[in-house]
């Protein structure tokens, strides 16, 4: 404690911390206890063993392979596509210069403020037409354009800072304009590339709204609907609630500590530059 109090900034650390950490453990522990030992001891009581009945039944109950399946089909192609799109046009915008810069990335902006809700029934009404209803890749096409809106503005405002100096000498040697895009300004700009994959990865998982209006069929839903679709029936107990909070959790906190380096190391880039 007392190296708590003469370092305010690891004391403000560690709360933070706790507070992150507390509810996942708490909805971890609640997810292995019995019912009626749930209803004996309470929620933050520690479980006496590992009773997994919990987990295995919300897992039979919604399929949950498949979901997890979808969903990390759907998150990982929405968040290689959108970074390929988002850096294209970056490069366009903030190296190539294009006229009318700042109507463009105005333009970028509006479409990333706009609110899901009124997107919902443009959206369903085109997919229907289409014949894209109720497939994965309705919603792959969606959310890459949602979130293109984003990384494109992020990647001009980064790309537009980029040292002319490095391109022109490129040029010099008789690089192209893909050359000189893939080789020096890619390379480059790595890490917060690769910081925009892990958050489009993680935004895309959590979605909720967009796939369960495009997604009806179980076999095409995803993570979040399963879970939100569970909330409203009177079977689920509190145990397997938390089973389906932690399972539903548990795959995007692995990617996130998986790719932690990767964000940590573009944060970090972007706070030097």
């Amino acid at each position: 404690m007392t190296a708590l109090r003469r370092y305010p900034v690891l004391a403000a650390l560690v709360i933070g911390a706790l507070f992150m950490v507390l509810p996942f453990a708490v909805v971890a522990l609640n997810a292995v206890k019995s019912p009626a030992e749930y209803s004996a001891h309470g929620p933050l009581s520690l479980p006496h063993g590992l009773y997994l009945d919990s987990l295995e039944d919300f897992w039979q109950r919604v399929d949950f392979g498949r979901k997890l399946l979808n969903s990390v089909l759907i998150a990982g192609s929405v968040a290689v596509l959108t970074a390929v799109l988002s850096v294209l046009n970056a490069y366009a915008i903030g190296i190539g210069r294009v006229r009318g810069r700042a109507w463009v990335l105005a333009f970028f902006v509006l479409a990333n403020t706009l609110p899901q809700e009124a997107l919902v029934y443009p959206l369903y009404y085109l997919s229907k037409q289409a014949g894209l209803y109720d497939t994965r890749l309705s919603v792959i096409i969606v959310f890459t354009v949602i979130q293109t809106a984003f990384g494109t503005y992020l990647l001009s405002a980064v790309l537009g800072r980029f040292p002319r100096e490095i391109i022109e000498a490129a040029r010099i040697d008789g690089a192209s304009r893909w050359q000189v895009l893939w080789r020096i300004v890619v390379p480059v700009s790595r890490p917060t590339i690769g910081v925009l994959l892990v958050f489009f990865f993680i935004w895309t998982w959590n979605e909720f709204l967009l796939p369960l209006v495009m997604l009806i069929s179980n076999d095409n839903q995803t993570v979040s609907v399963a879970l939100g679709v569970l909330q409203g029936q009177r079977l689920m107990d509190a145990t397997m609630t938390n089973a389906a909070a932690l399972l539903g959790v548990l795959p995007a906190l692995v990617f996130f500590l998986l790719f932690q380096r990767t964000l940590t190391r573009g944060i970090a880039v972007g706070a030097v530059k």
